[in-house]
């Protein structure tokens, strides 16, 4: 190779780092240029040399990122060239053979080779070059192009272990490389099974963002990529459902998985995943069913998850024009209904979901809203009709799926009928009065299915404001539902009557003629015929007690006033009043009538759907009474503990309501005044008492009702434990009681792993700590006594408690980041004595009583992470018992850590004391004359090369997680402060500063050389 050709590689190396060069004219020089040489090996040779300039900077440098650039452009046309030469060709052969010379193209395998040598080394930033150029090239191939198969499982081995790597750009670059080597037909593919794993245990989001922009469909990955969607990370979860929309039939998802998905992306906590699914996800869906909304309703399952249906419903409104909704979609007759014989689950479902985003709307969407809904009182005919034709089915017609589907069926349709109602005009004084007629009808009606009445009664109560008169109806539609009819079923002819008998008779004479048969085979011994007879025996037995209990059925009066059908009827429309009424409303002698009539004897019920709602029911009037509250109170704790589970947590609940209203108080027969709490001593000793309460309790009843809870927490039920662990975290919340020992139960109750399962357990004790801890100081100071009760748990725990298996530091480090005095929302404006002040005493004098417990290490570090106040008094007490504490304790991590404790106290009092002298210095005006001249000279800067000297740390280190999420470049760059923006110049001429340029590099090395 001549020295020209060496001057042109570095020519063309020189301009590919300028931005505004044409890339395809330099490729298109130096690829002549290399046509023309007979021996190609120097090219070789000098263009790696250049190339190697670039490789060795690992920062994002535009003047390298070029460079990269040319040489995956330049590298890959000899490819393409190939390709377009072998289009050419007529005959298959011949095209066969131009594929075997473009496959050993020299220069395209000895970057390659090169490639694969280089990605070994030790640099990062040659690693993460070398990724970066594998994956420009295989990119820039064409799609139809092959390599050699040893090529291929060499790039492939390489690239599966630089997808391990430890910098995350390089697993990033490695990821995108690997794109066209996978093979999602193979289930053994190695390249699926790295990304399958790297989206379960990477700890990088972007490293997982590029899996999943890069992984291929298929049944086994789409199970990862659907679990990306929850995602911890927001632009995870958002790339997740994109890459749903795109890559994703909506007929490849099963119903649960796009219920899930649907449910959980419209109520992401990120605006921007809620935005994704509004406008990438459902949109893609829609495309795939012709645009059709009606055909995307049966593929949610409407019928079982009608909520998230009508949420999807209204997102897709959002965007679509008022021609497209009013589009022929529901099939509204000239009436503006549905006629009866082409309402479905799907069409009533859209109506009801269009009205109610009509009527959002407002005054602009009255107009629209006459367009799909007649008035009033039509529309009460109308529903009033199709209610009527809800079949009652028997016992035998349920044990038949037809007919059980079509009755569920009309019953959905009839709810979504009756939703409707609260989007009428019932300004109206006709319609409005036509409308309450027809729904108290159908709740005096028997024939109306059960799960409607609770509906029913809803919307009759929102027709009615005033409170009064919404206890008068409804206490008449008891009166006629409850009352007794004696009227016997309709009387059976003679025919009827004579066929019955003659088949209680036959059955008889079988069952004699059985037994006698039965009694032969045991005298004879034949025992498997025996045991035929005898199953036969029972059958006829079964077949007449039927009989029997047909004619029975025909020739008794129906009793409504024990009827558990009837009663449970009247429990729901009065637990529906209950609801709706305003808690100030007190109990008057209408709702005292009902609750000695028909409530309190449902407790006693056999049934326990009734005796669950009269729990509910005489629950939530106690709310309204204070005497009645008391009154109850008993019998409701009695429930809590006897009874069935569910029963037990509605009893449960109704207990924690009235406590959070009326406080424990309420179990005193006189009021007791709430003291004021005691200032806790940063030295105090814990009281060793089963259970320490710092509030205003009321006596040894609360403190069984404490006791009783704290059971709860302890049982095996796992739906009673959390819903005690929330009545729990209400009461404290609220101010109702105070223990530091409660509060202790329910850290290591978040922290057990038999609770590991129960997410709505740990949801609401993860955001109770919170908002508890940062609300008043009190609340901090129960969390700082707290402390050492839980570790001391937590180190006592047998091997074989679930507790062993739980990391005391990490418990450790929850209780200090929540007693910090910063977390506060009302931080103390005076320097007053902390909670952490309180917390190092304590430690110190929990190391000093046994200075060889195998704790004494975890409290040394607890010391290093308390932030202590300014108080003198404070910082001295603690500095003498840390002095102690250092001659005592011989474990040499945990001395060097109460070291460094001494250390900081030592610093911080020195600098204290060197501001109060500087303070008492008198001021020199110049000084201030000389600040203002210059500003920047106030500040000393440190000089080039100098490390900075750190601010002092609060608080624990950053994670070595989040320095290499930092590191990774891509979407997910820190949010900097809001500073003002610089001006154009000012941006040239900092870019041009610090711009990174390889030509003085290249220059130096050519001088030397």
């Amino acid at each position: 190779m001549t020295a020209d050709s060496e001057m042109e590689i570095k020519e063309a190396f020189n301009r590919a780092q300028k931005g505004h060069n044409n890339k395809a004219k330099l490729v298109a020089v130096l690829k002549s240029r290399y046509n023309k040489l007979e021996d190609k090996t120097l090219f070789h040779e000098k263009f790696i040399h250049y190339l190697k300039y670039a490789m060795i900077v690992y920062k994002r440098e535009p003047a390298v990122e070029n460079v990269i650039e040319f040489v995956a452009k330049f590298a890959s046309s000899f490819q393409s060239s190939s390709k377009n030469d072998k289009e050419g060709e007529q005959q298959q052969e011949e095209e066969d053979e131009e594929e075997e010379e473009e496959d050993d193209h020299p220069f395209l395998t000895f970057i390659f080779n090169f490639l694969l040598e280089s990605h070994k080394a030790n640099s990062h930033a040659v690693r993460f070059r070398v990724c970066q150029l594998i994956n420009k090239l295989l990119g820039s191939m064409s799609e139809n192009a092959q390599i050699d198969d040893d090529l291929f499982d060499n790039l492939h081995q390489a690239m599966l272990i630089r997808v391990t790597d430890k910098f995350p750009n390089v697993r990033i670059q490695a990821a995108l490389a690997m794109t066209r080597l996978q093979q999602p037909q193979d289930p053994d593919c190695p390249t699926v099974s790295a990304y399958m794993l790297i989206l379960d245990n990477d700890s990088n989001a972007e490293v997982r963002r590029a899996v999943l922009s890069c992984i291929a469909m298929s049944p086994i990955t789409l199970v990862k990529v659907l679990k990306r969607t929850r995602d911890v990370k927001e632009s995870v979860r958002k790339l997740a459902y994109q890459v749903l929309a795109d890559k994703v039939h909506v007929k490849a998802l099963s119903i649960a998985q796009r219920v899930t998905l649907l449910e959980e992306g419209l109520h992401d906590t990120s605006e921007a995943v809620r935005e994704a699914v509004k406008t990438r996800l459902l949109p893609s869906w829609l495309k795939h069913l012709d645009g059709d909304v009606v055909l995307l309703l049966p593929r949610l399952d409407v019928e079982n998850c009608s909520e998230t249906a009508l949420e999807v419903l209204k997102a897709i409104f959002t965007n679509m024009p008022e021609e497209e909704m009013l589009k022929d979609r529901v099939q509204l007759g000239t009436s503006k209904l549905i006629p009866g014989d082409a309402l479905s689950c799907e069409n009533v479902i859209y109506w009801r979901a269009l009205c109610e985003f009509v009527r959002a709307k407002g005054d602009e969407g009255e107009e629209m809203l006459e367009k799909i809904l007649p008035d009033a009182a039509t529309y009460a005919d109308y529903l009033q009709g199709f209610v009527r034709t809800v079949p009652v089915l028997s016992e035998a017609q349920r044990a038949e799926f037809n007919s059980l589907e079509m009755a569920m069926r009309k019953e959905f349709i009839s709810q979504q009928l009756i939703h409707l109602v609260g989007c009428l005009d019932t300004n109206e004084e006709g319609g409005r009065r036509r409308v309450l007629a027809v729904l108290q009808e159908l709740l005096c009606r028997p024939q109306t299915p059960a799960s409607l009445v609770s509906l029913l009664t809803e919307k009759l109560l929102s027709l009615i404001p005033d409170d009064n008169r919404r206890i008068q109806m409804v206490a008449e539609i008891i009166s006629d539902v409850r009352e007794p009819i004696a009227e016997a079923g309709p009387p059976l002819d003679g025919a009827q009557e004579r066929r019955k008998q003659i088949k209680l008779a036959e059955v008889k004479v079988r069952i004699l003629e059985a037994r006698q048969a039965l009694d032969d085979c045991i005298a004879a011994q034949e025992f498997s015929n025996a045991a035929q007879f005898k199953d036969s025996i029972t059958e006829l037995e079964n077949q007449r007690n039927l009989v029997l209990q047909e004619t029975a059925e025909g020739s008794q009066p129906v009793d409504r006033e024990s009827d558990p059908d009837t009663l449970l009827r009247c429990l729901t429309m009065c637990a529906e009043l209950l609801k709706q009424m305003n808690i100030k409303t007190r109990i008057g002698p209408t709702l005292s009538a009902i609750v000695s009539s028909l409530i309190v004897p449902c407790i006693a019920n056999a049934h326990p759907a009734v005796r669950n709602m009269a729990v509910v029911c005489l629950g939530t009037s106690a709310l309204h009474s204070k005497e009645l509250a008391k009154a109850h109170m008993v019998l409701l704790l009695q429930i809590a503990q006897l009874d069935e589970v569910k029963i037990r947590i509605s009893a449960l609940r109704s207990i924690i309501d009235l406590l959070l209203l009326f406080s424990f108080q309420l179990l005193s027969e006189k009021p007791v005044a709430q003291a004021t709490p005691a200032s806790h001593s940063p030295g105090g000793q814990e009281e060793e008492e089963p259970m320490e309460e710092k509030g205003d309790l009321a006596g040894d009843t609360a403190q069984s009702i404490l006791q009783l809870l704290s059971e709860f927490l302890d049982g095996e039920v796992s739906d009673l434990r959390t819903e005690t662990a929330q009545g729990l975290a209400k009461l404290m919340y609220m101010d109702r009681f105070s223990s530091a020992k409660m509060f202790s139960r329910l850290v290591l109750l978040w922290y057990n792993p038999v609770t590991e399962g129960d997410t709505s357990l740990r949801h609401c004790l993860g955001v109770f700590f919170q908002l508890y801890a940062r609300e008043s100081r009190a609340h901090q100071e129960v969390v700082g006594e707290s402390f050492l009760p839980t570790v001391r748990t937590l180190m006592n725990a047998p091997a074989t408690s679930p507790l062993a298996e739980v990391d005391p530091s990490n418990v450790v480090e929850l209780l200090v980041e929540l007693t910090r005095p910063g977390t506060l929302i009302k931080p103390s404006a005076n320097h007053e004595v902390c909670v952490h002040d309180s917390m190092a005493l304590r430690v110190c004098g929990e190391i000093l009583k046994d200075q060889t417990a195998p704790e004494v290490r975890l409290y040394a570090k607890t010391l290093n992470n308390l932030e202590v106040s300014a108080n003198e008094g404070a910082r001295q007490e603690l500095h003498a018992l840390l002095l102690e504490v250092t001659q005592v304790v011989k474990d040499r991590i945990s001395l060097r850590a109460v070291e460094k404790v001494i250390d900081r106290l030592v610093d911080s009092t020195e600098q204290a004391e060197q501001h109060t002298e500087t303070a008492l210095q008198p001021l020199d005006i110049n000084a201030d004359e000389f600040v203002a001249e210059d500003p920047s000279k106030s500040v000393k800067k440190p000089k080039r090369g100098q490390k900075k000297t750190p601010a002092p740390k609060s608080g624990r280190k950053g994670s070595r997680r989040a320095e290499s999420s930092e590191e990774s470049d891509g979407e997910n760059v820190p949010e900097s402060l809001p500073r003002a923006r610089p001006s154009r110049r000012a941006k040239t001429a900092a870019l041009e500063r610090y711009k990174l340029d390889l030509n003085p590099l290249i220059d130096q090395e050519a001088n030397t050389s």
